[in-house]
């Protein structure tokens, strides 16, 4: 395996300064409150230091938020001035963009090229919102009688985002757009690991004229400030990534409230391969799918479900393409695969690879911190695969959120449907093969919310995210996800002119409904 640790470059800000919560416009001087460290997951170095918002911090971020939705500002703003506004934040995002790409990179460890590959198309989330808020139109309502009804759809009002350390600024953004498109405001409460790019954008915005209290953030772990936002009363509506155990806390605290949510939680990918499907292809493929981002994603290939007669040769080659993965620090440019985002993660991926072995599976590649990188104080780990994985082994249930995969075989279709859907979780799922009856046909029938045929990790502003079972609720992007930021209110105009009186018992029959 190649390995590749050299020093940032000179020209690398190093972003090692305090951090403010970001409230109703302006940086919040962090005085006497409690820090958390920010740590660069390339070397273990302390970048920042952020403010641990206590539940105060999070009650006044909310009333920020709320005294901006009902703000005559933001609320009587016009369709058309508010797409305007929406498409100016894109347009200033992406003038950043060089800057956020560094910073992301050095916060969370992904692998420049990734970062500029995911980055670069995120302000396009916020025109596509735009364009659903001038496109959008209340319905009149055909109804029985002298009765003019019309439904309006009026913004929710203030929205919690918690969102997690693999994707901060993408996930945060695909969230923002619909926030901000719909007329909701809002308070997001980004992972303690990853709060930096987060904290720049709501600055950048603020120069933009998004008013104050439109946008908040709070910095913080989930058990303080995650806990005391998910449960605030002022929240109307609870938007959450993270994992399936975080979900369940944060939507059991949020329903206290009867606060709306949306809800992506974890994953546990399966791929199937059919032996009609290029084998070199499928190989290609299942690295990308599994060790993209280090493997910290809910959507990674982390169950390849491989067709018999094919079976030998693509565990060999997948081994071979996970061992020539150079990993490294992921400001060098020949890196391609990157560090996980702390020491703990780390661990949890070698203890999984110990339990592989202990389950009785065959690690075909990785397992272990590469060799180059031991002393490098980065939370590295070499891309690991393991063979001959029975499904009912924990390395094959279980989220293990790393560069992690698995290969178990398969003789028939209906194998394949069974062994993928034998999961708890339903996020995502792929399909390899050049059959196309057959991909439809298996694609019905995996138990999981998004499916890519003879792709992987591909999402698109228009198209709908989320997952069936315990990878959540509800749905991301698309117009599934700008609706979900809307109340219903139905409207009845009485247009006749006959006089009422219910209690005139000489009346004729009247409706009562």
């Amino acid at each position: 395996m190649a390995h590749n640790l050299e020093p940032a470059s000179a020209g690398t800000p190093r972003h090692d300064l305090v951090r403010g919560l970001f409230i109703d416009g302006r940086m919040v001087d962090p005085g006497p409150r409690a820090l958390m460290n920010i740590t660069a997951p390339r070397d273990g170095t302390t970048i920042a230091q952020v403010i641990e918002a206590s539940a105060e911090d999070v009650d006044r971020a909310v009333a920020s938020a709320d005294a901006a939705f009902r703000s005559k500002e933001w609320r009587s703003m016009s369709v058309r001035t508010r797409a305007r506004l929406v498409n100016k934040l894109a347009d200033v995002m992406e003038a950043h963009l060089d800057e956020l790409f560094e910073l992301e990179t050095l916060n969370n460890g992904r692998p420049v090229r990734e970062t500029r590959a995911q980055l670069a198309r995120v302000p396009d989330l916020f025109r596509y919102n735009a364009g659903l808020a001038m496109a959008r139109r209340d319905d009149v309502i055909p109804v029985e009688g002298d009765y003019l009804t019309y439904a309006r759809r009026l913004p929710v009002g203030v929205v919690a985002n918690v969102t997690p350390f693999n994707h901060p600024l993408l996930i945060a953004c695909r969230n923002l757009a619909p926030t901000f498109a719909s007329g909701c405001t809002t308070v997001v409460k980004p992972s303690e690991y990853t709060p930096l790019t987060t904290l720049r954008l709501a600055e950048i915005f603020s120069t933009a004229g998004l008013p104050p209290g439109v946008f908040n953030v709070v910095t913080g772990p989930g058990a303080v400030t995650g806990r005391a936002l998910s449960e605030h009363p002022g929240i109307r509506k609870l938007v959450l990534t993270g994992g399936t155990e975080a979900g369940r806390r944060a939507g059991a605290a949020a329903a206290g409230n009867f606060a709306r949510q949306t809800l992506e939680l974890g994953g546990k990918t399966p791929v199937v391969v059919f032996d009609d499907y290029d084998l070199d292809q499928a190989v290609n493929y299942a690295a990308f799918g599994a060790f993209v981002g280090a493997g910290q994603t809910c959507v990674c290939a982390a169950r390849h479900i491989v067709q018999r007669s094919i079976y030998d040769a693509f565990v060999e080659r997948l081994a071979a393409k996970a061992k020539a993965i150079a990993v490294g620090d992921p400001f060098d440019a020949a890196t391609q695969m990157g560090p996980l985002i702390s020491a703990r993660q780390r661990e949890r991926v070698l203890d999984f690879a110990r339990i592989g072995l202990e389950e009785g599976a065959r690690l075909v590649a990785g397992g272990q911190v590469p060799p180059a990188l031991a002393n490098s104080h980065g939370f590295y780990v070499e891309p690991t695969v393991f063979a001959d994985v029975d499904p009912r082994m924990r390395i094959f249930q279980e989220e293990v959120f790393g560069p992690f995969t698995v290969v178990t075989p398969f003789d028939t279709e209906d194998d394949a449907v069974r062994i993928a859907n034998d999961s708890p979780y339903g996020l995502a799922a792929a399909i390899r093969t050049r059959d196309i009856a057959r991909a439809h046909r298996v694609a019905d029938r995996i138990e999981a919310g998004i499916v890519w045929i003879n792709d992987h990790h591909r999402v698109d502003a228009a198209s709908p995210w989320g997952g069936f079972k315990l990878s959540g609720i509800g749905r991301e992007f698309g117009k599934e996800a700008f609706d979900a930021y809307f109340d219903v209110k139905a409207v009845m105009v009485n247009v006749g002119d006959q006089p009422f009186d219910w209690f005139d018992m000489s009346a004729p029959a009247q409706r009562l409904n």
